[in-house]
């Protein structure tokens, strides 16, 4: 009766999209997890990032920030389905969307693979049910090279999946890229052209505005590779 109240609570309001952790009782959204597939069937022995692999710091473990209010220190963390890391890489972020990306494919696979709809709009289903997931707060991550790399594997591998294509066909990616139409942009493209509208919201603010102000910052350290 327990488990069935816990799975009613978790389908009303925010919590339908969120799962409870068994050890330390917090609620986590599913695009934060690795969950594939319903949440009912891990409920009882889900265990959340924190839990599952608990951060080891020799520094302070939390903050207290008064109020009678504590906040725990961590390398990174889920903020609005991004991943925030306190190197300010984006590799976690990369990683995290990397994935919901592909669980979005394989939701849309009956649909991306289906060989009576054509390529073209096979194409525009992936580009705006897809990609988009994959890019989700794309707009504020520091990408470098690897991440790159990275989004455009999944891409072409994803791309080779609704061409029923593999890679010892030897078929040009450029080919590919044709034969699924205009949807099928460079993934890196898309991400350099919402930076950069990001960056024209920013210039367009106000002088007084914080957002803005925090362009003319500066920060203590060194600046690493890359």
């Amino acid at each position: 009766m327990a488990v069935w109240c816990m799975w009613q609570s978790l389908r009303r309001g925010v919590g339908s999209n969120s799962i409870q952790c068994t050890s330390c009782q917090k609620l986590v959204h599913k695009k934060c997890t690795v969950i594939k597939g319903s949440m009912y069937k891990v409920m009882k022995s889900f265990l959340c990032t924190g839990c599952s692999n608990p951060v080891i710091s020799t520094g302070h473990i939390s903050v207290d920030i008064g109020a009678s209010a504590n906040l725990e220190v961590v390398d990174k963390f889920c903020y609005l389905g991004d991943m925030l890391s306190v190197d300010g890489d984006a590799d976690a972020a990369v990683e995290a969307r990397i994935q919901i990306g592909w669980n979005k494919f394989r939701q849309l696979a009956p649909l991306l693979t289906n060989r009576d709809i054509s390529l073209i709009r096979r194409g525009r289903l992936y580009s705006s049910c897809v990609r988009s997931f994959m890019l989700h707060g794309s707009e504020t991550w520091s990408v470098r090279k690897e991440n790159e790399v990275s989004l455009q594997q999944a891409k072409m591998r994803m791309v080779r999946w609704m061409c029923n294509v593999k890679v010892k066909d030897r078929v040009p990616s450029k080919e590919l890229k044709e034969r699924l139409g205009v949807g099928i942009d460079d993934i890196i493209l898309i991400l350099q052209q919402n930076r950069f509208r990001c960056y024209g919201h920013v210039l367009r603010k106000e002088d007084t505005d914080w957002v803005k102000k925090c362009m003319e910052s500066e920060v203590e350290g060194s600046r690493p590779r890359g």
